[in-house]
């Protein structure tokens, strides 16, 4: 029998920005959208360095206690992360100069260097600079800078060495605009970036200086928030790390691989850095900035943005609430639009049945509609309570700034809790009927709802409503023990919920019986549940899971997990629903929710996942979840050593994101084989 093995977290991670990396050189999505997955790719690797790779950092300190062992030594993990990513960054690199500007150019935009610029372009060069520019452009004498708090996380600056001076130039991207468009010609776009026209410039910053050794660093410093729970007031302390958190210690500083070795190392000597703190990279860094490219849609095509599709139902009901009271409804975002759950808020707000309004936020957009409905609710006189989660990384001062607002206008704000945070996606609206609820696997925030693939049910199921209320109690009050009979919640019952089930298609199995287990989600972490999975395996229950990021799982080991079959889907949207199914001898209960496979998910966070039990609403995940697991296009198969190969079986061409959302158009059944639910 096999042992149990486990595929390591952050290199398993790092396989799924792979994955996205894919997407750039795939030919079947536009040039601006390849352009964007090179942009999320980069973005997604800045947040790894300043999370996950800082905590690797933290641990190899601790290691040196001889008192702590861990079962990793993080120094390992740190040189196997940084050999990965050294040759994801060479990929990318080929991606961007060999495939993707080629592209471009034979579309007719150019993205030109300053030695490129003909006449023209140097004089509107210049204009733009001293108009533009030149008054957000800082320079920094590292010889007498004594405190470098001015190097901001992720901001841009040219390293100049010169004989007498080592000087950091701050090139403004939070200002200007990373990319310039020159003015069109007859057939060709010419585009430049900020940092060429800084450099066609220079002589305007340093005078004599001809700028031929100017080479570009970027410093991403750790993005943790450092304060201790007991100490005080969680949210003060919370407001209080923040102003610290762009002066968090380096984890990566990236600089032009062309520096010279002499010049690397005045830089490692005024900055005090350590070898290990540098990382070579291209002449260009933030590629992050590419979300920020050029509309050129008429040239290169490809709207990323397409019109979404109305509810088939909610969208021309006068009461999104009375339609709720008579049947349940599902969202299945970013195909439809969010609309409803907007009108829902407003319509509480309106309604004199309504009278109190309860919602947890773990992410909301800086323009939230969702927001301000509550807003209104509050001033046509409802009882509103928001629970803010002040501690979704990155999120962390929007959501105080709307916490408190909504405080200010008579909202009863509930915030962080210490050990534990609050990620389920919640809204219950009380009436003096029946009570509404809304369960998601999303944030509500309208702007990622336009690309983050997301179900939610809206429902009056009174198990349901009053099981929130037990959620609602606990938040109010976490000395109240909850007791939910329908729903799960993470920390209570997700877990022994997951184990009991995963048991009983094992005993199914056991008895002559088909087991079988079908888990859509964001990342497959905690080792309890993989070892059930594991013995599910061994059992021969039917495994088959769609994990878009982490799987520590390893799939396909012989007499470990050879009934186990694992896809990651990466395209245009962001995967991101949560839909359990268990056979259960052909009943295939499906539940949805917010909560992934990891331990954070299930033992320090609340979570809630819900049963889907309307035959058409379940009709409507399956067949998403059919075409996901047969799709041919976009899925790739994640074996134990993670190589990222296309799914290819199939005779029809399958892409489960395009095929799902035209399903939703016609709403009905596409004929494809179907899932084996029994």
């Amino acid at each position: 029998m096999a042992k149990k093995d486990y595929f390591n977290r952050d290199l398993s991670w790092l396989s799924f920005n792979e994955r996205v990396l894919q997407e750039a050189e795939d030919k079947s999505n536009t040039l601006n959208e390849r352009l964007n997955f090179l942009a999320i790719f980069s973005s997604n690797l800045d947040e790894f360095y300043r999370v996950r790779v800082s905590k690797l950092r933290e641990f190899r300190k601790l290691q040196k206690d001889s008192s702590i062992r861990f079962k990793e030594k993080p120094k390992k993990i740190i040189k196997l992360i940084q050999a990965k990513v050294d040759k994801l960054q060479e990929r990318f690199g080929h991606i961007y100069r060999n495939k993707l500007l080629k592209e471009l150019n034979e579309e007719g935009v150019s993205l030109i260097e300053a030695v490129d610029y003909n006449t023209d372009e140097k004089e509107y060069s210049k204009n733009i600079f001293l108009s533009e520019i030149r008054p957000y452009v800082k320079i920094y004498d590292l010889a007498k800078e004594t405190n470098f708090d001015f190097i901001k996380d992720k901001s841009l600056y040219f390293f100049v060495n010169t004989v007498d001076k080592a000087l950091l130039i701050y090139i403004p991207t939070d200002s200007c605009n990373r990319f310039v468009e020159f003015p069109k010609q007859a057939k060709r776009q010419h585009i430049t970036f900020l940092d060429e026209i800084i450099r066609d410039n220079i002589g305007y910053l340093l005078p004599g200086y001809n700028g031929k050794d100017l080479y570009s660093i970027k410093i991403t410093r750790d993005g943790e928030l450092y304060y201790e729970e007991e100490d005080g007031e969680l949210i003060n302390l919370i407001k209080k790390s923040l102003k610290d958190r762009d002066l968090g210690i380096p984890t990566r500083i990236l600089y032009d691989s062309k520096m010279p070795k002499k010049f690397i190392k005045r830089l490692r000597e005024l900055l005090n850095l350590k070898k290990t703190d540098l990382m070579p990279g291209a002449r260009y860094h933030n590629f992050s900035d590419f979300f920020q490219f050029p509309n050129i849609q008429q040239r290169i095509g490809g709207n990323t943005n397409e019109d979404q599709i109305p509810h088939h139902v909610l969208h021309n009901v006068d009461s999104v609430i009375d339609s709720i009271v008579e049947e349940d409804h599902l969202l299945s975002l970013p195909y439809q639009k969010y609309d409803p759950v907007i009108r829902l808020i407003e319509e509480a707000s309106q309604r004199t049945d309504v009278h109190s309004v309860f919602i947890t936020l773990y992410r909301v957009s800086k323009t939230s509609l969702v927001a301000h409905n509550l807003l209104k609710c509050l001033a046509n006189n409802k009882k509103v309570t928001v629970f803010i989660e002040a501690k979704a990384r990155f999120d962390e001062e929007n959501n105080i700034d709307w916490g408190e607002k909504l405080q200010q206008m008579g909202a009863k704000v509930l915030y962080s809790m210490p050990d534990l945070k609050v990620h389920s996606k919640i809204l219950l609206i009380k009436t003096t009927s029946k009570d509404v609820a809304y369960i998601g696997t999303g944030n509500f925030n309208e702007k990622s709802a336009k690309i983050y693939s997301d179900f939610a049910l809206l429902t009056t199921d009174q198990n349901i409503t009053k099981d929130l209320d037990e959620v609602f109690k606990f938040l109010l009050d976490t000395t109240y023990k909850p007791l939910p009979k329908t729903i799960w919640m993470s920390p209570f019952s997700t877990r022994n919920e997951l184990y009991q089930r995963i048991d009983n298609e094992i005993q199914i199995t056991e008895k002559g019986g088909n087991g079988f287990l079908f888990f859509k989600m964001n990342s497959l972490e905690d080792k309890g549940i993989i070892d059930k999975l594991y013995e599910a395996s061994k059992a021969g229950v039917k495994v088959q899971l769609l994990v878009r990021g982490i799987c520590c799982l390893k799939p396909g080991v012989e007499g470990l997990s050879e009934n186990i079959k694992v896809i990651s889907i990466v395209g245009k949207y962001l995967e991101h629903a949560r839909v359990y199914v268990f056979g259960n001898n052909g009943t295939n209960d499906m539940f949805i929710g917010s909560a992934d496979c990891m331990e954070r998910n299930l033992e320090r966070r609340v979570e809630v996942l819900v049963p889907i039990k309307a035959h058409k609403l379940k009709k409507i995940i399956d067949t998403c979840i059919n075409l996901q697991w047969y799709d041919n296009t976009k899925a790739r198969i994640i074996d134990e050593n993670q190589s990222n190969e296309y799914q290819k079986d199939g005779k029809s061409r399958i892409n489960s994101q395009l095929d799902f959302k035209e399903y939703l158009g016609e709403l009905q059944l596409i004929k494809k084989e179907p899932l084996n639910l029994s």
